[in-house]
């Protein structure tokens, strides 16, 4: 276990060692542009798991390694400040919302957000993306080409805007919604971190994109305030909301948090399911075992439901494994506001420290043979990912994307759908499907061709849920204790869900532990609350 920062200050600590070869006023930032991801590997392998190097004016230290990123992520806010390390967001989510919201304000907006990606309304989410995904491969016929990464850009936004936004935008505004939401994504562009206000053409259509949101936003909410039914989907949740002192939120406001909250649902997912296919495409021998696994449990027409994608180990690996190739994140930020100390280093305040998915995720200890394609890593004989902070794909600790959960779902939904109708064969030869570095999003390399072919004969009727051939015996012994880290819980509530009897998840968030001494009638319950949390922030343990 790392040392505190609070128990460090005592010592004053050395300086990060420093990367060679810095450039008047540009530092290393041609080198870093070139390939983000090369220029990190690089650093670690030169000075270790900390070391810094520089982006014109700014110092950033980079953190690599699962004790420095429990070190990075576990930081409170006043050392480590999110914020102020993602101003490069306040063009898009607007002025005075999240990241560029005073604390007390951020955290209600993160809780209002949390809202729609809680328990209850995720099991309903299922549903809605099948339907999203059988509507657009209707017309494909027997076969045909598509460019897989624009496909998945395509399928993604209908299926998040559907979920989480309603139907105003999915079917009313759809085409004008996919142009907005393209300007808005564009201007997320490495230049952006530093100079987020050039008068580049990029950052026009951008601020212009937000603006003309704004007003479909204010046109919404005036329809809806007429209309005697209410929605249940996000933006009606935001509508409703309000802060701790009674006042609501500005159409300013909810513009913001609803772009905020559909670049939780597709900014990052697109590719990872561009990827997905792609490396099932490489390695016939695991889409295989993808497609028996698929065709076993569903079978040819079996209803895709909330409960029975959480029982698809095989494809949810396959996913995880791609995760830790390609995180779609090249560094998560944070300004050090205080002086902040990592075993024998002290990185001073003005300073950018990051956590690279990316370069953790290839370090040999935790994950040997780092480059190759390998999701058995994490099945229950390996566990490769067991040690905390050692896969980081969401992040991690307080500040997790919120929006993992829904991630997963999507993802597995979309290809329960897509995999039992059809197969997927590359065009273009295999090693020409690389990542792009040059956004800051990190996605296949266009062009991104594959062929699909439909499938035939698949195996009628799905086999019945495995879940109750998962749950555990009972053990022998006294008890069970339940402990819950809260400096990683969300308040997603799906502890609430699975174990009404131990644990209350109130409208903020926090998390009620209602049995001291729970019987062990109770641990299954207790073991799937565990199992399912998405931040990993339940430990059962026998007495």
């Amino acid at each position: 276990m790392t040392t505190t920062n609070t128990e460090k200050t005592v010592s004053p600590g050395k300086e990060p060692p420093k990367m060679p070869g810095a450039l008047p006023l540009l530092g290393h930032m041609i080198e870093f542009g070139k390939n983000p991801f090369d220029y990190m590997m690089r650093l670690r392998k030169t000075l270790g798991e900390i070391g810094e190097f520089r982006m014109f004016h700014q110092k950033m230290v980079l953190m690599t390694g699962p004790e420095a990123n429990e070190a990075f992520f576990r930081a409170p806010d006043a050392q480590l400040d999110q914020s102020q390390a993602y101003k490069i967001m306040t063009p898009i989510f607007g002025k005075g919302v999240v990241f560029d919201a005073p604390p007390h304000k951020k955290d209600q907006q993160l809780k209002m957000l949390m809202q729609v990606l809680r328990d209850k309304p995720m099991r309903g989410y299922a549903q809605v993306i099948v339907q999203e995904v059988e509507q657009i491969i209707d017309q494909w016929g027997d076969a045909g080409e598509i460019d897989l990464l624009e496909f998945m850009k395509e399928l993604t936004i209908y299926t998040s805007s559907h979920c989480l936004l309603g139907d105003e935008f999915r079917y009313e505004l759809n085409e004008e919604f996919v142009k907005i939401y393209h300007d808005l994504e564009k201007g997320l562009s490495p230049l952006a971190f530093v100079f987020p206000y050039l008068p580049l053409p990029v950052f026009r259509r951008r601020d212009k994109a937000r603006a003309r949101l704004q007003e479909l936003v204010t046109g919404i909410i005036a329809k809806r305030a007429q209309k005697p039914e209410k929605s249940e989907d996000a933006f009606q949740i935001l509508i409703e909301a309000s802060y701790d002192d009674g006042s609501r939120l500005s159409a300013h406001e909810i513009t913001g948090m609803l772009i905020g909250t559909i670049f939780a649902g597709h900014h990052t997912t697109a590719g990872t399911a561009a990827w997905t296919l792609l490396e099932l495409a490489r390695r016939p021998e695991q889409l295989e075992l993808v497609l028996n696994e698929l065709d076993q449990h569903f079978g040819a027409d079996g209803e895709v439901t909330f409960q029975s994608l959480r029982e698809i180990p095989v494809l949810e690996n396959v996913i995880k494994e791609v995760l830790r190739l390609h995180p779609p994140l090249i560094f998560l930020i944070r300004k050090v506001m205080q002086d902040f100390h990592f075993k024998d280093y002290k990185v001073k305040a003005g300073k950018y420290v990051c956590a690279s998915p990316r370069v953790s995720h290839r370090i040999a200890d935790i994950f040997p043979d780092p480059e190759k394609f390998d999701p058995d890593r994490y099945s229950e004989a390996r566990q490769e990912d067991a040690r905390p902070f050692s896969w980081i794909a969401f992040g991690g600790g307080k500040h997790k994307c919120s929006g993992n959960a829904f991630a997963m779902l999507q993802l597995k939904a979309i290809f329960s759908i897509l995999l039992r109708r059809y197969t997927f064969e590359l065009i273009d030869d295999k090693d020409t499907y690389q990542d792009d570095f040059t956004q800051m999003v990190v996605q296949p390399k266009s062009p991104c061709r594959v062929r699909y072919i439909k499938r035939t004969g698949i195996k009628e009727g799905a086999v019945e849920s495995t879940r109750n051939n998962e749950q555990e015996s009972a053990q022998t012994g006294s008890g069970f204790q339940i402990k819950i880290d809260r400096e990683l819980c969300q308040g997603h509530a799906t502890c609430m869900t699975e174990a009404p009897e131990l644990f209350q998840v109130d409208d903020a968030g926090n998390v009620t532990v209602l049995q001291e001494n729970p019987p062990l009638d109770l641990l299954e319950k207790a073991r799937q609350a565990e199992k399912y949390c998405p931040t990993k922030a339940i430990k059962i343990e026998s007495q």
